[in-house]
């Protein structure tokens, strides 16, 4: 799929894929994933990925393992600043070393499908693998690699990633085993001070980079927007965002949610502002929020939060216990 397409279906300016500025949540990486593994299965898309990702690719993050005095050296502060290239509230890059092993996690905690988490977390490990090679300026081998998922059904594109056969399959965490010999052998031709000059780049490219929203974010941006407006409707916020009531729906749908949850979740915390920041009557109230009376809001309040909205008001927050939608 044409990168122009990845990107107006995930809600974000096309040249925002390719910005080293720009940090784009785990929810967007996944979506791509996702979309990716429509047209190839998990293990051919890992590799595919890593085919694509030369020595830049990531900005200035591959930098930070290629300009090290070692390897292993490189791979830590990969790790140190893992959010120049990832989303740190959902992935994490752990370096551990155990006598002559060092070992490389990839663990991510996204919510994505089976495939899509198959693939970017067995993309990860034969990245961490493609630059510390090109660290070291020849192919290293792992001694094993650990791999989440179930065993696919050919192994092909997995041995020509990590160029090997020891792969294990439904392991507790996806990981990569290298000598530590071979990462802590000096990294040919480097340049001394090199290294401190790109970890400071890294810390100005995090402390300047612009967040990205999903296209998530961005519906309920506009859903939020609308409501402030009248009652929200599907085509009303479909007109909004250019595209048409079905395609609004199925992008929901594929997403995780629906109209009418993100309906009821956008008038809750609605209703909890003006509650706590007014002092309209519920009347008032329910007539702003799409209620028929006072009564029905009190029973939308009841299931919310199981508590009235008297107290609700006089709390200031729900109690909790409170359950959502």
């Amino acid at each position: 799929m044409p990168q122009d397409d990845y990107a107006h279906l995930l809600g974000v300016a096309p040249e925002h894929l390719n910005d080293d500025h720009c940090r784009a949540p785990a929810a967007t990486n996944n979506r791509i994933a996702e979309l990716t593994t429509v047209y190839a299965p998990w293990a051919e898309i890992s590799l595919l990925l890593a085919r694509q990702s030369g020595v830049g690719a990531l900005g200035v993050w591959d930098y930070l393992i290629t300009c090290a005095s070692t390897p292993l050296e490189g791979i830590k502060d990969a790790a140190a600043y893992f959010a120049a290239v990832a989303d740190t509230a959902t992935d994490t890059l752990r370096v551990t070393e155990d006598g002559d092993r060092v070992t490389i996690s990839h663990i991510n905690h996204a919510d994505m499908t089976h495939e899509a988490a198959c693939a970017i977390r067995a993309y990860a490990l034969g990245l961490y693998q493609q630059r510390l090679s090109q660290s070291a300026q020849r192919r290293l081998l792992p001694l094993h690699v650990a791999l989440t998922a179930k065993a696919p059904r050919r192994h092909d594109s997995l041995t020509e990633l990590f160029g090997t056969h020891a792969i294990d399959f439904e392991a507790p965490d996806s990981s990569i085993t290298f000598l530590a010999a071979d990462l802590k052998a000096p990294t040919p031709h480097v340049q001394p001070g090199l290294s401190t000059v790109i970890r400071r780049h890294a810390e100005q490219a995090l402390a300047t980079a612009t967040p990205l929203r999903n296209w998530l974010d961005l519906f309920r941006t506009a859903l939020s927007t609308v409501h402030t407006e009248a009652t929200p409707t599907l085509p009303a916020v479909a007109r909004h965002m250019a595209v048409s009531t079905r395609t609004l729906q199925r992008r929901l749908f594929e997403h995780g949610t629906t109209w009418n949850d993100e309906l009821e979740s956008t008038r809750r915390a609605h209703i909890t502002r003006l509650l706590h920041n007014t002092d309209l009557s519920l009347e008032a109230i329910a007539a702003r929020s799409g209620y028929a009376d006072a009564r029905s809001l009190r029973r939308a309040i009841r299931r919310w939060y199981d508590t009235t909205p008297t107290t609700l008001r006089r709390d200031g927050s729900p109690h909790h216990g409170a359950t959502s939608s």
